[in-house]
């Protein structure tokens, strides 16, 4: 079935203690819609790129079975993301954050992929969001949308407005305490609930994902034990891909729990192939064949 992704395509410059790249196809809906169209398809990416963007990142996404036809170009330069991770993996430094494109951009949701029955509000302005949603007209739905410290200090009235008309919101430890206001991360998470939407997954990086439903409904999820990290960049992003590319593979417009629970462990799965190198090439060449097999001895080492 149908999925819609709306989110950043960016350049990413990545320097780790061990490699420095530059030109890497990075954003949100970039790694959220290949994640998506490793399990599903149709995926159709929504987003703008710059005139500086380069033409073997959309080549790869296309090749991968992402549709470009909601991809807009400008004459501007495209948002471009400038950063460094250090010895703990965990800790980053953001150098530069060139929005270009971004800045005024409109969300055109073209009509011909309106009905989406799966749409994905990857990381992005809460207003490009709501923006988004408007024109998004399947009368049955699953909208999934993820968002970050940025939108909750700057744009929290437009966040909220947000939440209120989605189904899951997926969103990592520190700004699901941020944006609680509280630091036990399970009443984190059933404050969040109460904002509207349906489901809560708080990301935890390393050590997996909690899922959090109806009438105290949770599942703990464990992480991939990973021996070489070599850059955690959209990690997060190609979970929300991983999540919705298993609910469109079986049509579950309306999950049940169970099914969001195998939802989260196939996008924690794909997160994991994401972090064992830069940028998206990792999950580029991931085949079907490495992500259930992958699933299979997670399946065993999280068993008892």
């Amino acid at each position: 079935m149908k999925i819609l992704v709306g989110g950043s395509v960016a350049i990413d410059n990545v320097k780790t203690p061990v490699a420095d790249e530059i030109n890497l196809l990075g954003g949100s809906a970039s790694y959220a819609s290949l994640a998506a169209a490793k399990l599903a398809s149709p995926v159709h990416l929504l987003g703008i790129i710059g005139n500086d963007f380069p033409q073997e990142h959309l080549e790869m996404l296309s090749k991968q079975g992402v549709d470009l036809s909601g991809l807009e170009r400008s004459d501007q330069a495209s948002f471009t993301w400038t950063g460094e991770y250090h010895e703990n993996m965990n800790e980053r430094t953001t150098h530069n954050v060139a929005i270009n494109v971004l800045e005024h951009w409109q969300v055109a949701v073209p009509a011909e992929l309106a009905d989406a029955p799966f749409v994905v509000l990857a990381n992005m302005a809460p207003i490009n969001q709501l923006q988004m949603l408007e024109q998004c007209n399947a009368e049955k739905k699953f909208v999934v949308a993820d968002t970050m410290d940025l939108w909750i200090s700057v744009a929290n009235e437009e966040l909220h407005d947000v939440l209120k008309r989605i189904d899951l919101l997926v969103i990592n430890e520190s700004e699901a305490r941020e944006f609680a206001e509280t630091n036990n991360l399970v009443l984190a998470g059933e404050r969040l609930l109460e904002k509207g939407p349906r489901y809560v997954v708080v990301k935890l990086g390393e050590f997996g994902a909690k899922l959090f439903g109806p009438n105290g409904a949770y599942f703990r999820c464990g992480a991939w034990p990973l021996r070489d990290l070599a850059d955690p960049t959209g990690a997060g992003d190609t979970f929300l891909g991983g999540l919705i590319g298993t609910l469109a593979a079986e049509g579950a417009v309306t999950p049940t729990f169970d099914q969001l629970k195998t939802a989260v462990v196939n996008g924690s799965i794909l997160a994991s192939f994401t972090c064992e190198n830069f940028s998206t090439k990792s999950l580029e060449s991931a085949s079907k064949t490495d992500f259930f097999e992958r699933v299979e001895q997670f399946q065993q080492i999280s068993a008892w």
